[in-house]
């Protein structure tokens, strides 16, 4: 065989050609020096030859494999190139190998560039968006209320979308749950500050507080934010609107019990250095509950204080409260008995007595009674005052006819002495004061009809009715007429008498008697007819006329009619 046979499956370089043939030639010497026979050479040469083709076989094996791994690898490298642009969402310039020159390698390495460039966008974008689901998560978890901390690892990204679409979306969500807790946050310490304010004000303690509702009020830990869940906000909300309720109604505490004080100060007239403990309380009254803001303005301690200040007032007032009482009621019984109301003063005193020390009853109410009564005392008084004027005329009428009735009975009126022009004058202005009784005795009456018609009760004066005080006094008066008239008859029918036995035995001498009261019987007979002339209640008595005055002139049968009387307009007016 020659050596052309053994190297022409392959087209052999002209190096190669060459030692192929050297070796050949040297292998021919060896052999013939052997002595190998021309078979076993054969032989030999075809079994070369035969791993010579095994080599090439083996070796065109591998190069298919080489080439089929990359073929395999363009493939993969083009398929994922398309993933990567789908879940991105964006288009990329890939060569066309139609228009390349090269083998697979060549068209490997243009596109490797490309792929590269693709994974390290994907890997951003990944993890771009991993952290922003792991914001939103977080943030999630604190409107949830939810207290498990999360690993930003165990975040699952949705590979296949990873568009800036979906980025946009997700940057656009947190951006709104940012918002959201910015605004709860904004909440929760407004309402931190508001509770943290009234506890202040009312000096409770704000940590206690706010560890009932949640603890990272109190101890936070780092890097962990207040919780904003709804059901914390709630807590707040709650918390807060208690602690306000709370601070109106001891507000409203404070300021009642300053004025409290204020009326028992001005009551017990108390001094001003005990005024000024209490200022902080005064400056409450007149105070709004948002003006409110000064530190343990409104605290328990506050308020007890001033309670117990008040407890303590309140023993003083009770004793003030009984003094005063008593003097309203005095006031009252001054009232009664000025304008002759019938009133039990001792019983209505000791009744007062009792009901003060029996407990059962408030002394302010008391007092406030009492206050009414006498307003309503005064109201009367002022409805009676007309017709006790009218009364007081009267009676003052009454008595200067008793004396009148007196004087004219005394014989030596006209005797000289001492205060006879006195007598003389009083005498003439009783006579124009007696005429005007009639007058006097029908206007009064009239009056206490129309009074007792509108008040629908009886007109009392000293505890009995006055219109029947009146009746009696005209009975009486009409008695006392037909007494006077029948003492005039008498005493004309003795004038005549005497004046016979004086013609014919002669005049007696009269009996000077001094000027003054008379004291003979019929003066006494004239004071004791008249049994009701004390039913007023006045000093004097009420004594009845003929209602004219009787001016004696010395001459027998000289009477003035019984029926006449003189007044002119003015006096009937007065």
């Amino acid at each position: 065989m020659s050596t052309a046979t053994i190297g022409s499956p392959l087209s052999l370089s002209k190096s190669a050609t060459t030692t192929c043939a050297s070796l050949l030639c040297e292998l021919q010497e060896i052999w013939d020096e052997i002595g190998e026979s021309e078979t076993e050479r054969d032989k030999m040469l075809l079994q070369l030859e035969q791993e010579c083709l095994d080599i090439y076989r083996r070796k065109v094996e591998r190069s298919r494999k080489h080439k089929a791994e990359l073929q395999q690898s363009l493939a993969e490298f083009e398929a994922e190139i398309a993933r990567v642009t789908s879940s991105l969402g964006e288009l990329v310039s890939v060569p066309r190998y139609e228009k390349m020159n090269g083998g697979l390698k060549h068209r490997i390495s243009v596109i490797s560039p490309t792929l590269g460039s693709l994974r390290l966008k994907k890997q951003e974008r990944v993890k771009e968006i991993s952290e922003i689901e792991f914001q939103i998560a977080a943030i999630s978890a604190e409107i949830a209320g939810t207290d498990q901390i999360l690993d930003p690892n165990v975040i699952q990204v949705d590979e296949l979308d990873l568009t800036t679409k979906k980025l946009g979306e997700l940057k656009s969500h947190l951006q709104e749950l940012q918002f959201e807790k910015n605004l709860r946050l904004q909440k929760v310490t407004s309402h931190l500050n508001v509770i943290h304010g009234l506890s202040v004000v009312m000096s409770l303690d704000f940590k206690m507080i706010m560890a009932k509702i949640h603890p990272s009020f109190v101890d936070t830990v780092a890097g962990q934010s207040k919780s904003i869940s709804n059901e914390i906000l709630a807590r707040l909300t709650s918390e807060m609107n208690s602690l306000k309720q709370e601070k109106q109604q001891r507000l409203l505490k404070a300021q009642n019990y300053g004025r409290t004080l204020m009326e028992l100060w001005s009551l017990m007239d108390a001094p001003v250095e005990e005024r000024k403990r209490f200022d902080h309380v005064m400056c409450l009254i007149a105070s709004t509950v948002d003006e409110v803001v000064s530190p343990g303005s409104l605290s328990i301690d506050v308020i007890e204080q001033t309670e117990v200040e008040i407890q303590r007032l309140n023993v003083l007032k009770a004793t003030k409260m009984k003094e005063l009482i008593l003097k309203r009621q005095s006031e009252l019984e001054e009232i009664y008995e000025a304008v002759h109301m019938d009133i039990d003063i001792a019983k209505a005193r000791q009744l007062l007595i009792t009901l003060m020390e029996s407990g059962t009853i408030d002394l302010s109410n008391l007092l406030s009674s009492m206050d009414d009564q006498i307003a309503k005392a005064k109201e009367q008084a002022q409805s009676r005052k007309d017709i006790l004027d009218k009364v007081e005329k009267w009676k003052h009428a009454s008595e200067e006819e008793s004396w009148l009735d007196e004087y004219e009975r005394d014989e030596n009126r006209y005797s000289a002495g001492k205060g006879v022009h006195k007598n003389l004058k009083r005498a003439e202005k009783a006579r124009i004061l007696v005429s005007k009784i009639p007058y006097l005795v029908e206007s009064l009456t009239a009056k206490v009809k129309a009074w007792e018609l509108e008040k629908g009760m009886p007109f009392l004066y000293s505890k009995a009715p006055l219109l029947r005080t009146l009746e009696e006094f005209i009975i009486s008066r009409q008695v006392k007429e037909e007494e006077k008239r029948r003492s005039r008859e008498q005493k004309k029918l003795q004038d005549q008498l005497a004046t016979e036995q004086e013609a014919l035995f002669g005049s007696k001498p009269n009996v000077k008697r001094p000027l003054g009261p008379s004291t003979n019987a019929n003066t006494m007979a004239m004071a004791a007819a008249t049994p009701n002339s004390r039913r007023l209640g006045t000093p004097g008595r009420f004594r009845a006329s003929g209602g004219n005055g009787r001016r004696e002139s010395g001459k027998v049968g000289g009477v003035i009619p019984i029926n006449y009387v003189a007044l002119s307009k003015e006096d009937r007016g007065g």
